[in-house]
This record gives structure tokens, sequence and C-alpha cells, in this order.
């Protein structure tokens, strides 16, 4: 005689695979990350496809010096037409108590594209007043991400939401570079030039 067996099967339906799909959309720096953290710190961090992210520094020390920083993101991506629900969140405590440089690209989604430039220079002349005309002269970047004039990479539906704990960054003391993106085909950058003497010590 055959022993009685009992097989259980569970089939993936729509929802349960558009559930999964959204928690795969769904980017979170946790709390208490990088806390404390002293000098540069470059951060990129992605869910989705087709994203391109930069954190670029230069800097510079002598009588005569330049820094420049070039670059240029461009990306494509076609999108099914399918709801995104898409989060980039940033947790409690993260970067508490840091110094220095932070940049930090976060994205949630599709065919987006993130910048972050610091370029900096020490030189015996003192400082130097960054005028736009300087600025886009020592620090040229460009990104381009989707058209959303585009029926063919519309999203259909979803939620978008991005936020940052009120208690993250507490206490930090020097440049917070942020680009947080949910969705598609946005272009966001953060460009910084900062000219400073150098120390007699």
């Amino acid at each position: 005689m055959a022993p009685n067996t009992s097989v259980f099967a569970q089939t993936a339906n729509a929802d349960s695979y558009a559930s999964m799909l959204s928690y795969l959309d769904s980017n979170t720096i946790g709390g208490n990350a990088l806390s404390g953290t002293q000098g540069i710190s470059s951060v990129n961090t992605a869910s989705g496809d087709a994203n391109a992210q930069a954190n670029i520094h230069a800097f510079a020390l002598g009588s005569q010096n330049q820094t420049l920083i070039l670059a240029r993101q461009r990306t494509r991506f076609n999108a099914p037409n399918v709801p995104l629900d898409a989060t980039a969140m940033i947790g409690g405590h993260a970067y508490d108590n840091g110094q220095g440089i932070a940049s930090i690209n976060q994205v949630s989604g599709n065919g987006n594209t993130q910048l972050n430039g610091v370029t900096g220079t020490l030189t015996p002349q003192g400082i130097r007043e960054a005028t736009d005309g300087t600025l886009s002269a020592t620090v040229s970047a460009s990104a381009g991400g989707q058209s959303s004039s585009n029926p063919q990479h519309a999203q259909a539906g979803g939620t978008r939401s991005v936020g940052v704990d009120p208690s993250a960054m507490e206490g930090f003391n020097g440049v917070m570079q942020l680009n947080q993106v949910a969705g598609s085909g946005n272009a966001s950058d953060n460009l910084l030039l900062l000219s400073a003497p150098a120390s007699s010590h």
C-alpha cells in the first residue's frame, strides 16, 4: 500500500509578482550608516535598471593651479509600461557627527543619472569668489535622462517617495551632497567649487 502523500503548490499571481518587483525598487541607506565618517566618503546606491551615477572630486595645491572636472552622463532605458513603486530612504542617525565631504547618490527606478562634483584649490592668493562663470568653466557636467514626453517610456501608475529621517546627519560638519531620486528618467547633480588660502603652518 502506497503511503499517503500530500503536495502543496502555489502559483504566483500577477499581484505577488508585482509586489516582488516593488521590493526590487526599494533603496535604503540604513540607520547609523557612516556615522562618524571622516574625510571624503562617496556612496552610489541604486535599485532598478540603467542608472548612471558618479562622484568626482579634484583637488590641487600650488602657487599656480587649476582643477577641472569634465563629466557627461547619458542613459537610455526602454521601460515597459507597467506600474512602478519606488522608494529611496535614508535612515535615522546616518552620517551623524561626520566631517569632511560626503557625496551621496541614491536612486530607485530606471534610466536616471546622478552626479556629484567637487573641486578644491589651495593657493597663496587667498580666497577667490566663485561666480557662475568661473564655476561653469571649472566644473563642466551634463546629465541626460529620459524624455518624459516620450509615451513609450511613460510609467503607468505606482508610487514614488523619497525621505531622510529627521535624526539623520545631525552634527555633520563639512560638505554634504545628496542626490535622492525615486522614479524614472530623471537627471540631478550637485556641483561645488572651493578655493582657499594654503595654511601657513
